[in-house]
């Protein structure tokens, strides 16, 4: 392929069909491209986020951005690039570890699922009334109690139909001063532990299908709160996505499957 010319690809991540789940554009480069660059191409992209991985001494760097900036940490996206590398590009692969802002990222791969190897974010209590009222606002929907992780806030339903039903102001949430918003209840279905949903204006993301980097702060707020550390999760965004989600000490493992559903060429 001519120097000017990459491939990319497009997964749709935490999902087993096509069309549901987190699309996150992949492209794999020999060498990093200006930072400029990526940020254009991922604006072009227009996804939640597109994936970047070049070849290191002792295996790959994964870096992520969104239509607007470059994040330190990101699930769905990590799982797209797990697929393009261990389904296309070296199929014989079961594992790789990606190195990354938020360091070394490990991924397994166990028959169609991919597991990822991420830091746990436990969240803290925020006791705010006036913070409480200014997300409530933000809503539509008035939760039981805030907390807070290390980027995120996290606002706390008591029922899962309630935080399917919100209705959000992204003017609003972008102007609470926090770069994320995340939402959840327990479970309102058989089978899953709790339920969420992800915004992310000020990213240029205005709702996340389907946010792993989240679950980092939830898993290990629901295990404590259910007393287990093994979960199954939904995020019950518009596309929807399942996660497989386990604490394990001072990390999180987070199992989703993934399908390819484009690739084609950048011309530059």
């Amino acid at each position: 392929m001519a120097a000017h010319e990459l491939g990319y690809y497009v997964v749709d991540a935490f999902t087993d069909k096509p069309f549901t789940g987190n699309p996150a554009a992949v492209v794999p480069l020999d060498r990093w491209l200006p930072d400029e660059l990526m940020q254009a191409i991922a604006a072009e992209m227009n996804l939640s986020e597109t994936a970047f991985f070049a070849p290191e001494e002792h295996g790959f760097r994964l870096r992520w951005f969104t239509p607007v900036c470059e994040v330190d940490l990101c699930g769905h996206a990590t799982v797209g690039t797990a697929a393009v590398l261990m389904g296309k590009l070296e199929p014989a692969r079961r594992e790789v570890t990606f190195q990354s802002r938020s360091g070394p990222l490990g991924v397994t791969r166990a028959g169609d699922l991919y597991v990822l190897d991420f830091p746990a974010r436990p969240p803290v209590p925020v006791d705010d009334p006036a913070l409480l009222a200014e997300v409530a606002a933000a809503v539509g929907e008035r939760p039981s109690a805030l907390a807070r992780s290390r980027r995120d806030l996290i606002a706390i339903f008591d029922r899962g139909e309630q935080v399917r039903g919100l209705r959000p102001d992204f003017g609003r949430i972008a102007a609470i001063d926090d770069r994320c918003l995340m939402v959840t209840a327990p479970g309102d279905e058989a089978g899953v532990d709790f339920v969420s949903r992800f915004f992310v204006p000020r990213s240029g993301v205005p709702e996340d299908p389907v946010t792993g980097s989240a679950h980092c702060a939830l898993v290990p707020y629901w295990a404590a709160r259910l007393g287990k550390t093994g979960l199954d999760a939904r995020q019950v965004s518009r596309r929807g996505g399942a996660l497989a989600c386990e604490l394990a000490g001072d990390r999180v493992r987070l199992g989703g499957r993934a399908v390819l559903v484009a690739d084609g060429t950048l011309h530059l």
